[in-house]
């Protein structure tokens, strides 16, 4: 340790008082870990509630080279809020306003700890939409998404987070705070220096204040299922789809283990040889909602085989659609040991290769592989388990997971849709990315954090 702790932990605890800065391993051991498996204790954690008081604490810290960890909810998979040694955790969920909504200029401005689905809910009773949703909206944060550049099921149509941000308040490594972007619908004043900060997991400064995009909430919204006997032909649907102008708002993609799973959710009875299910929406004006769906059965039930699934009413939608968002968590009831998710996209021709390699992956090793996602616009959650005393050699999980990668990339995807890099994907970034734009990708992190305090090893 760098720094002297004991004259420190004064000087936090004046900035945001002593209930919100953390010490004991007791308080601090939920913070050292988040849903990627990568566990790490961090020196201390602290809460605080403005941006003046993230300014000082960071004006501290680069002052003392103590490595800051932003985090939000701590739902995301790739370890980015992960500690690393000696580290103090940055957590805003205590910065929870949503502080404006505004009609005329379709926009809101939020603080980084608003629940994403709470902040969906208020727009949406002023007949506004913020269209990004990914699955874990009832818990996770809008900095978080922006420090991911969250998509979700309706990117396909409407974008991910990184389309929605107008403007960020950040507050940068020596405590210095910028605002990047402007308020406005247009703005062309310098370097974009706000698509730097979306999708830099915290990594290049700490994001206190979003203003965010809104479209006019849909007049209205139809929804369809299906179960296919294969994933080749539930792909074929979705690529129907395209060449027939429909562009649907969802186009969710499960294979027949994933379906499984589920099962007992859904609104409807799922079969033996049902091995794949798309859950398909649509939206617009009230008058078109419906030739889109009946585009949409064509497309789906000219398979063979095919089951269509018309909800009656709200409730089978909304049981469709909490079916889909528990899936993560009841892939964990299936009991193996080690649970990996990875994240993928792939163009749409390619699905059918990407699905194909993945099959003959989980026929030829001890992982058992399921692959769910966005089938819309390509991205895959690619869902490997296994138990530990399985495998062939302590490197083969690694090795596997570096063929998935290999495979995205040959195919024109990329080895994260929306999950970002973390630590789990660092290994893999030069497949990706050729040498000089890594290095300049670094340049960039040494100009905003010259002393490397910003969630260190993150990314690269």
């Amino acid at each position: 340790m760098k720094f002297n702790a004991r004259q420190l932990i004064s000087r936090f605890q004046d900035i945001v008082g002593s209930d919100y800065f953390l010490t004991d391993p007791a308080d601090t051991v939920c913070y050292s870990f988040d849903a990627s498996g990568y566990e790490k204790a961090p020196w201390a954690v602290v809460l605080p509630e403005n941006t003046e008081q993230v300014s000082r604490i960071l004006g501290i810290c680069s002052s003392n080279q103590i490595p800051v960890i932003p985090r939000g909810a701590g739902s995301g998979t790739t370890g980015a809020s992960v500690p690393v040694s000696n580290s103090l955790v940055l957590c805003l969920t205590r910065m929870k306003t949503i502080k404006s909504i505004n009609r005329v200029e379709l926009s809101c401005v939020a603080e980084p700890g608003v629940i994403t689905g709470r902040l969906q809910k208020k727009v949406e009773e002023r007949g506004l939409f913020y269209p990004p949703d990914p699955a874990s909206l009832s818990f996770c944060t809008i900095g978080g998404n922006v420090n991911t550049c969250a998509g979700g099921a309706r990117a396909v149509k409407y974008g991910v987070t990184r389309d929605y941000v107008r403007s960020l308040e950040v507050v940068l490594a020596d405590g210095s705070v910028i605002r990047a972007g402007a308020s406005t619908a247009k703005g062309v004043v310098g370097y974009d220096l706000r698509h730097l900060f979306v999708g830099a997991e915290g990594t290049l400064g700490i994001v206190t204040e979003i203003t965010l995009k809104l479209l006019p909430l849909p007049e209205a919204v139809g929804t369809l299922a299906a179960t296919f006997p294969s994933s080749l032909q539930a792909i074929e649907s979705v690529t129907c789809l395209f060449r027939s102008g429909i562009l649907p708002r969802c186009a969710e993609f499960l294979d027949g283990p994933s379906l499984k799973c589920i099962s007992e959710l859904l609104p409807f009875d799922v079969g033996p040889a049902d091995q794949a299910f798309l859950l398909v929406e649509v939206d617009g004006p009230s008058g078109s909602v419906a030739s889109q769906l009946e585009k949409v059965k064509k497309c789906l039930g000219q398979n063979r085989g095919a089951s269509l699934f018309v909800p009656e009413g709200q409730a089978d939608t909304s049981m469709l659609w909490n079916a889909r968002r528990k899936l993560s968590p009841a892939i964990k009831k299936l009991g193996f040991q080690r649970k990996i998710s990875e994240d993928i996209c792939v163009p749409r021709a390619a699905l059918t290769k990407m699905l194909a390699f993945l099959q003959e992956l989980d026929k030829n090793t001890p992982i058992t592989i399921l692959s769910f996602g966005h089938a819309g616009d390509g991205n895959l959650h690619v869902n490997l388990l296994f138990n530990e005393e399985e495998l062939e050699s302590e490197g083969q999980v690694k090795e596997i997971i570096k063929r998935i990668m290999e495979r995205t990339v040959e195919l024109g995807g990329t080895i994260s849709g929306e999950h970002g890099i973390g630590i789990a994907k660092s290994p893999f970034l030069s497949l990706e990315l050729k040498p000089r734009t890594i290095e300049l990708q670094r340049q960039i992190k040494r100009v905003f954090d010259p002393c490397n305090i910003l969630n260190p090893s993150k990314i690269f």
